[in-house]
């Protein structure tokens, strides 16, 4: 199958799915609703609703009637992203090639434009009529799950913790499953949810979630220790500047590579009782290891 076709197609319908849910940025409070409109359309690879979409198709369901819940995943990493940016945590300038949210509007701002696209995740699952009640509890509770203590947000606070100190290979990959792969999963298990999956099924999707978090994780470290900032659209070598806990840092380029790899096999051998409805999710874990940006 062409992936990059495939991508672009899923891409164009999230695009127009988080424009219509997203409050117009002329609409009170303006200044509030064009910070969030700013880091959501600031570019990105939608991976996390499109591998929501992609778990619906691989169940042979049609994934428009749940965009909401594939864009409350998108909202919510980009929730983070605004978060992560700030001062007081990654101090970063630069996202996507474009300046930070804080850097356009200020911290203050920024701060809330994060937390009201965090709240919004939550309405528009709660509001997704095409799903019964049941439905969107569970996912509610899988992705408040993912993104707390035990998932996003508590992945964060150990990777603050870590900076400049030497971490056990268990706490390593701890700070990755919990700050990158704790929300893939949850893209990939909620998209199984929404589409009537089997325990088995949902089983073999969380595996290739995790999975394919770690993957993106380490392949993301991988690119700021030796990939081009131009491509990558924001600044590199900043993880070694900052003494983060890092698989490169730990076992070198190669070394990460391999596991990477390793993640990317662990991911495809979840997909083995899946027809070919599921190439998609096959192909974006297969692409994951080889990308530039």
């Amino acid at each position: 199958m062409d992936i990059g076709r495939y991508l672009k197609e899923r891409r164009e319908i999230v695009e127009k799915a988080l424009d219509r849910l997203l409050p117009p940025g002329d609409s009170p409070p303006e200044k509030l609703h064009e910070a969030m409109r700013y880091s959501v359309f600031a570019g990105g690879k939608r991976l996390r609703p499109i591998l929501c979409m992609a778990a619906l198709e691989a169940l042979g369901k049609d994934p428009p009637p749940f965009m909401p819940a594939a864009c409350a995943l998108e909202l919510v990493h980009t929730y983070s992203l605004i978060h992560d940016d700030l001062p007081a945590m990654d101090d970063d300038d630069l996202r996507r090639g474009k300046p930070t949210n804080h850097k356009v509007f200020g911290e203050a701002v920024a701060i809330l434009a994060g937390d009201a696209l965090l709240t919004l995740a939550f309405e528009l699952i709660a509001n997704m009529d095409t799903a019964p009640p049941p439905i969107r509890l569970e996912i509610v509770r899988r992705l408040a799950q993912c993104g707390g203590t035990g998932g996003l947000v508590g992945g964060q606070m150990l990777d603050l913790a870590a900076e400049g100190k030497e971490v056990s290979e268990e706490m390593l990959e701890c700070i990755h499953a919990q700050k990158t792969a704790a929300l893939i999963e949850a893209a990939v298990v909620c998209g199984g949810i929404l589409g009537g999956a089997t325990e088995d099924q949902l089983g073999a999707f969380s595996i290739y979630g995790h999975s394919m978090g770690m993957a993106f994780q380490i392949t993301d470290d991988i690119l700021d220790a030796a990939g081009d900032e131009v491509k990558i659209g924001k600044r590199t070598r900043k993880d070694q500047e900052s003494k983060k806990a890092t698989y490169p840092g730990r076992y070198g380029i190669d070394g990460a590579r391999h596991i990477a790899e390793e993640y990317v096999q662990k991911a495809l051998g979840a997909l083995e009782s899946f027809d070919d409805k599921a190439d998609p999710l096959r192909e974006i874990a297969r692409m994951i290891a080889l990308r530039e940006q």
